[in-house]
């Protein structure tokens, strides 16, 4: 059976610099990009292609007009929803990623409404000290994408 391989998803995200290194994390590394839009930038934005560099070129990119065009593409894939929240449950240290699953981040100055929140299958988290209130998308996209692919590869 060939593998599905797993995905980062960006949910409407606001700095265009964080979403150009998650794709050149991403092009580095083999993995898929779905990115819902509205973005809070427009895709040509310099700072984007600065962060990226010449690794756009080789990103694969998926692009999803609306929230709920996303989550029907995802459900008919049959493929899990794994949200990445500060109100997450588990440590995703201690959850096991499976092949398929979608790892979603939520936008930098809100992260991600209810609805969202409520149709993600599992809500984990990276633990921080007292005190923190979050990490860089960027680098929680880098600690979560390296722990998926240390399971599933």
């Amino acid at each position: 059976m060939k593998q599905k391989g797993f995905r980062i998803a960006l949910y409407q995200p606001d700095i265009p610099g964080n979403t150009g290194a998650i794709l050149r994390l991403a092009a580095c590394l083999g993995v898929e990009v779905d990115l819902i839009e509205p973005a809070g930038f427009d895709l040509g934005d310099r700072s984007l292609k600065r962060a990226g560099m010449d690794y756009l070129e080789m990103a694969n990119l998926h692009r999803h007009d609306y929230w709920e065009a996303f989550d029907q593409w995802r459900r008919q894939e049959e493929r899990r929803l794994i949200l990445f929240s500060t109100r997450g449950a588990i440590p995703y240290t201690a959850f096991t990623f499976l092949d398929g699953d979608v790892l979603l981040f939520g936008r930098e100055s809100a992260g991600v409404p209810d609805e969202v929140h409520d149709a993600a299958d599992y809500r984990v988290i990276i633990p921080m000290r007292d005190g923190a209130r979050s990490l860089n998308v960027a680098l929680a996209a880098a600690m979560g994408c390296g722990e998926a692919l240390r399971q599933v590869r």
